[in-house]
């Protein structure tokens, strides 16, 4: 960089892919019993414990206000419920804002978190709390660890030229509970009052937990050969995400993409891309063709609507999108969308 050049600031969102390559090529001290460990479409470490596999992941929460301790136990446990693993033990650093942090707000997210882990039947095992200088509003950090046995672990790496595509539920639940709570002034003149209220309860129904679902998928054994729930970019991240460690393609329909009427109208008000909006709530599953009916129908049983959107191609095909019969590349997110709405709003 020349001198006087001003120096690249970053959005706000995710670090870059570009960025966050640069950060992963240094690998640390190599530890053969860390069997998944920080790469490009991986959100949880993988670690042999002899007779089990230990899942660990962490994510923070920071677009949301409302109900920050829920999102915060249930986008970690998806994390470890895609690697086939059932989330057991949840960890929680919670920094307060200074000058607005009351008794009641602690007590009021803590009540939220043991919520939610009540839901799962994950048990609190400890973390930090603080009132931290510089922050506006409350930040939750998130660490799930989960168990699986080694015959039952989900791994990316398995994904196969031929592979369905099935996607649970819709997009975005979480982006359209995070953006009717918080933008609910800039939107109540644009969208239906009944339709705003429904939204702003995504995060409640349909939730955007993928547990059940992920686990349903998981016990119907051989033939699922990944699971991923995408969220910060939405879906056209999420997929990106799916097939990056096996480095193959795809090949997904928009038509087939259920979309939330709630979401499709909050976008539109917004002019938002809901493929690139916050999606968790909804689970990525790839699967040989010949279980993928089963698949389904172990995930209908759990009360889970489910689609079969594309396939997985060859790389040479890269990950495109077919919309009206014409196929286009579909690019990762470079920000999600919520930052977008909430920078321009």
């Amino acid at each position: 960089m020349r001198q006087g050049q001003p120096k690249e600031v970053l959005p706000v969102g995710k670090l870059p892919l570009e960025h966050l390559r640069s950060l992963l090529k240094h690998p640390s001290k190599h530890d053969p019993r860390l069997l998944i460990g920080p790469q490009i479409g991986e959100d949880a470490a993988v670690i042999d414990a002899g007779d089990r596999y230990l899942v660990v992941a962490t994510d923070p929460v920071t677009f949301a206000t409302a109900h920050i301790g829920r999102y915060a136990v249930h986008v970690n446990a998806n994390d470890v419920a895609v690697l086939g693993a059932r989330p057991l033990w949840f960890f929680v650093v919670m920094l307060l804002p200074e000058n607005r942090t009351t008794p009641e707000l602690a007590e009021t997210i803590m009540a939220d978190v043991r919520s939610a882990c009540e839901e799962l039947d994950v048990a609190i095992g400890g973390g930090h709390t603080e009132i931290t200088q510089g922050l506006e509003r409350p930040i939750l950090v998130g660490q799930m660890l989960g168990e699986v046995a080694p015959t039952c672990l989900v791994r990316k790496t398995r994904i196969a030229i031929g592979d369905q595509i099935l996607l649970t539920r819709g997009v975005a639940i979480e982006g359209t509970a995070i953006l009717a709570q918080e933008m609910n002034e800039q939107l109540r003149d644009r969208v239906n009052a009944d339709l705003l209220a429904r939204a702003a309860r995504f995060l409640i129904e349909p939730s955007i937990s993928v547990v059940n679902a992920a686990l349903a998928a998981a016990n119907v054994g051989e033939g699922v050969h990944a699971m991923h729930d995408p969220t910060e970019g939405g879906l056209a991240t999420g997929l990106f995400e799916m097939v990056a460690p096996a480095g193959l393609g795809l090949r997904v329909i928009r038509e087939h993409i259920p979309l939330f009427p709630e979401t499709d109208a909050i976008c539109s008000a917004l002019t938002l891309d809901p493929l690139k909006l916050i999606a968790s709530g909804a689970l990525l599953i790839a699967v040989a063709p010949d279980k993928a009916d089963s698949v389904q129908s172990a995930i209908k049983a759990t009360g889970t609507q489910v689609a079969v959107i594309g396939e997985v191609r060859p790389s040479s095909e890269e990950i495109t999108i077919v919309t009206n019969g014409d196929i286009e590349p579909l690019t990762p997110a470079s920000r999600d969308e919520t930052a977008r709405a909430f920078e321009d709003g």
